[in-house]
């Protein structure tokens, strides 16, 4: 029971804090989606690590060196809470963050989480030493129980009811229990090892050194039991994984909730596949990924997202299920449990390296989730399928069928991907790309994930109409043809294509706070905004909240929140706190604008309680262009909130003409850095 409860509490631990402390370092790298890919890459190359070290031990020190190693590391561990990243290792905007986030999660969680990270493999091997039974196995199943009781618990039990900094006191407490509890069993485990030495070799006919308790592994066993295929099944399930989860966080929100739901899902296989060999069925599984696979690929460029999900959450768990119960079936002997719970480690990472660091460096597009999909085909050519000739061929040919249809399918989606891109460039936040629409008149488009964000008539005589999001019957359209006739300074979160500088006019200032260079790049290589507005422009590169934070007051007439990643929000935007900067760079009379467009995420709420917090009237706009009366294809439908103390602004004729109030919802509390619930706003 002992035995047990340690590793459960490891477990649970262990993911507990990859959202906490993945969720405390988002506001810092501007909400990118790919902060949890580079926060999946550290957590599974520390796992590597952990899982080595406890092969290493397992091997060459006897259990009171083990016990004695262990309880140093599990000290100072404990001496090193609270777990709360330091403020020091906040971006300047100019970093690369990929090395700054490793970085940052190596001085917070990197020895606590590796010696977690150890606690599954290396208990079990204690507890082989001291019983003797294949209970290690369901050991493994219990350690992902607790894994995903943790990460279903963060977004439903912890997130509603505690901030950031509480959960990071309570887990410390708790990492201090556990080491208490390790370094305790450990003792226990070295005292009855001992007598047990001394009981075998009393024994003339046992001589010390060859029992089975006594067994090592060397390379010549390993390779025995087919450790390519450990590590390749595992390899793949943490690739689907990966790549499912960017596709969803880059659509509608880089979040928790959209963190834990996969991993839940990879680690409820996990559960299944090792808890008993009749879970997995190979007659049910296999087809049904032989069917899903192509089916995510055909489905892989849809924006249909309420019909997307259900399908990619079923393929993911389907094709874990086939990965992880092919890894409970080719598990070795107990006495190889470190060297195959290593292997599954080194799978583990090469995939989190394959998916956060080689496909954005090697990929311009955004093809991961295609390269995942055939990746995961290809490895299932690998499978065993047994001895008999006529049986192997016809599935052979089936897999074969399904490579290949899954390859066709990748290749016309990214066909269709590229088609009419003019420009296309990938960096840390995302894929950006540029397409010409001859619908009419010509209009060039700015994509960001699989989103348009604004574009640009290409008539030089429309080149400078207001277009996209940002028409004139916009909410944007109706405050700056509401604003006194005199100069203004601007500040706007998100450059996009540069669209909203139709409205800049002569002695104007504006300031684009944009993340992404490549965003920059388009903008100022594919639309004439920046060259042909009026007034001067400064750009500014780096997290725009960051930015306005370490800046002197602007005195901004207009502060406009125009930015996204995809469809995604960056909530660290739409915080308390976040309110508190964009109100120091505002003039008494100033305006905040907030874009509030979203197909999943109904943001209303949130702006009403950063509106009363600081005793600003609020108005929403919403913009329905018709598109059946003339040529206004080029407006879009928005949401947008105008937030002021000039209540007579928000009363001008223009503005109040097409406005409506947002009644305050009691359930909704205020958002802050510390606290942030989007379950509570889904649609």
């Amino acid at each position: 029971m002992s035995y047990a409860l340690v590793i459960f509490l490891s477990a649970f631990l262990l993911f507990l804090v990859q959202p906490l402390i993945a969720k405390q370092i988002l506001p810092w790298f501007g909400g990118s989606a790919a902060v949890w890919g580079t926060c999946l890459l550290f957590f599974q190359t520390v796992l590597l690590a952990g899982y080595a070290y406890a092969d290493a031990v397992n091997r060459w020190l006897s259990m009171h060196r083990q016990v004695l190693l262990h309880g140093v590391l599990l000290l100072i561990a404990a001496a090193l809470m609270p777990i709360i990243a330091d403020q020091s290792w906040r971006p300047l905007g100019t970093e690369e963050p990929i090395g700054r986030i490793l970085g940052l999660l190596i001085a917070t969680i990197g020895l606590p989480y590796f010696l977690l990270a150890t606690t599954t493999p290396l208990i079990g091997a204690w507890y082989w030493r001291r019983h003797q039974s294949s209970v290690p196995y369901r050991l493994f199943a219990l350690s992902n129980f607790a894994s995903l009781l943790a990460l279903i618990g963060f977004p439903f039990l912890v997130e509603p009811f505690f901030g950031n900094r509480e959960t990071a006191w309570i887990w410390s407490a708790l990492f201090v229990l556990f080491a208490l509890l390790c370094f305790a069993l450990g003792r226990s485990t070295a005292s009855y090892a001992s007598g047990r030495v001394e009981s075998v070799a009393a024994e003339p006919n046992n001589p010390a050194g060859t029992g089975s308790e006594a067994a090592t592994v060397t390379p010549s066993n390993v390779l025995k039991v087919d450790w390519i295929r450990w590590i390749l099944l595992s390899a793949t399930g943490t690739v689907i994984l990966l790549a499912v989860t960017s596709h969803l966080t880059q659509n509608i929100s880089s979040a928790p909730l959209l963190w834990v739901i996969p991993l839940a899902i990879y680690l409820i296989t996990f559960i299944i596949s090792f808890d008993h060999p009749r879970w997995y069925v190979r007659a049910v599984y296999l087809p049904l990924a032989g069917l899903l696979l192509p089916t995510m690929a055909w489905l892989s460029q849809s924006l249909d997202l309420m019909l997307v999900t259900p399908i990619y959450a079923c393929g993911l768990f389907v094709l874990c299920m086939v990965c992880h119960g092919e890894l409970a079936r080719l598990k070795p002997h107990p006495a190889r449990l470190t060297a195959f719970y290593l292997s599954i480690s080194v799978g583990g990472a090469l995939g989190s390296l394959l998916m956060a660091v080689l496909a954005p460096i090697m990929l311009d597009g955004y093809f991961d989730l295609y390269l995942a999909l055939v990746f995961a085909s290809l490895v299932a050519l690998l499978l065993p399928v047994g001895s008999n000739a006529g049986v192997q061929r016809k599935i052979r040919g089936l897999m074969l069928f399904v490579v290949g249809t899954v390859g066709t399918l990748s290749w016309v989606g990214i066909g269709d991907y590229m088609s009419g891109v003019r420009f296309m460039e990938r960096d840390f936040y995302g894929v950006v790309r540029t397409r010409d629409n001859p619908t009419g008149s010509d209009f060039r488009s700015l994509i960001h994930g699989s989103i348009s964000h604004g574009g640009q008539l290409l008539d030089p005589k429309l080149q400078m109409t207001a277009s996209s999001y940002f028409g004139p019957t916009s909410g944007y359209g109706r405050l700056f043809g509401s604003l006194p006739d005199r100069p203004r300074t601007v500040g706007v979160i998100g450059l996009g294509a540069g669209a909203l500088a139709v409205y800049a006019r002569p002695g104007d200032h504006w300031v684009f706070y944009e993340i992404s260079p490549a965003v920059v790049r388009a903008a100022q290589k594919e639309f004439t905004f920046l060259d042909k507005m009026s007034g001067t422009h400064e750009i500014v590169l780096g997290d725009g909240r960051l930015s306005l934070d370490r800046e002197k007051p602007r005195q901004f007439d207009v502060l406009a929140m125009d930015a996204f990643s995809g469809d995604s929000i960056p909530t660290h935007l739409i915080t308390k706190e976040a309110m508190e900067i964009y109100m120091k760079h505002l003039k008494p009379d100033g305006v905040i604008i907030l874009q509030a467009t979203n197909r999943f995420v109904d943001l209303m709420p949130v702006a009403r309680n950063l509106a009363d917090a600081h005793g600003l009237s609020l108005v929403l706009v919403s913009d329905s262009p018709k598109f059946d009366d003339g040529p206004e294809y080029w407006l879009s439908m928005t949401d947008q909130v105008i937030m002021t103390r000039n209540k007579a602004l928000l009363e001008s004729s223009l503005i109040r003409s097409g406005s409506q109030e947002i009644p305050k919802n009691p359930n909704v509390p205020m958002f802050t850095d510390d606290y942030i619930n989007l379950i509570r706003l889904l649609k």
